[in-house]
């Protein structure tokens, strides 16, 4: 099983930091995301990688190399220009065609989760990972008289779901994909409306994407308790 790290964005709400370095080579507990990813596909039976990059592409490349020290084998898909989720999925196409026919995981760059990829696969579709939404406030309860009872700061609302940004892909995928743009606007509406991609949720696992300065900071707090430090990591 193959599995492809996103890696290309330009990570502009985390400048000035990454005027300089690439978004998935930001640290998290002294260790690049992309690290972190690569160490959690391998904890999952995932040693063939393909890396989508773009921007600082050295960076990455320099850093990573050919895998060999972290027990994987990796591969580059170059992108000369930006393309997009979507089209730098598609750019990396003669990499990933090395697969088996039961498909690849792939997963956005700037996400840390301790979830189990495997358990999509499962599903014979393509599918993708859902995590449950955080409120990004705190939440004040009342009681029946309007009375403040309580503050839950940040809580997760446990009936709603939001693409966690790890997938599992049939070769199909590459019918849907656009040359430029993101995966997330264009292929993915379109095979959700022919029935050909299912949602798996993950109601407990450890799952942050690394958006903005204060996301760094809750990472590295949250990442220690989670299964990619106990497991060895």
């Amino acid at each position: 099983m193959k599995g492809v790290i996103l890696a290309g964005g330009l990570g502009k709400r985390l400048r000035p930091i990454t005027d300089e370095r690439p978004k998935p080579m930001i640290e998290v507990c002294d260790r690049p995301i992309i690290e972190w990813q690569i160490r959690w596909f391998k904890n999952h039976d995932v040693d063939e990688i393909v890396i989508c990059v773009g921007y600082l592409k050295e960076r990455i490349i320099d850093y990573i190399g050919s895998g060999n020290r972290f027990g994987v084998r990796v591969g580059y898909a170059v992108e000369e220009e930006p393309l997009g989720t979507g089209g730098a999925l598609k750019n990396a196409r003669s990499l990933i065609n090395g697969a088996k026919d039961e498909g690849f995981f792939m997963v956005n760059g700037d996400i840390l989760t301790d979830l189990d990829p495997n358990i999509l696969k499962h599903t014979k579709n393509s599918a993708l990972a859902l995590v449950p939404l955080k409120s990004p406030y705190g939440v004040i309860e009342l009681d029946k008289n309007g009375l403040v009872t309580g503050f839950v700061e940040k809580p997760q609302i446990n009936d709603k779901w939001i693409n966690a940004g790890v997938y599992f892909f049939t070769k199909d995928v590459f019918d849907f994909l656009p040359e430029h743009g993101n995966i997330e606007t264009s292929a993915l509406p379109i095979m959700a409306k022919d029935r050909k991609l299912k949602g798996v949720t993950f109601s407990t696992s450890f799952w942050r994407s690394v958006d903005s300065h204060k996301d760094m900071d809750e990472a590295s707090k949250e990442i220690q308790t989670s299964q990619l430090v106990s497991r060895g990591n």
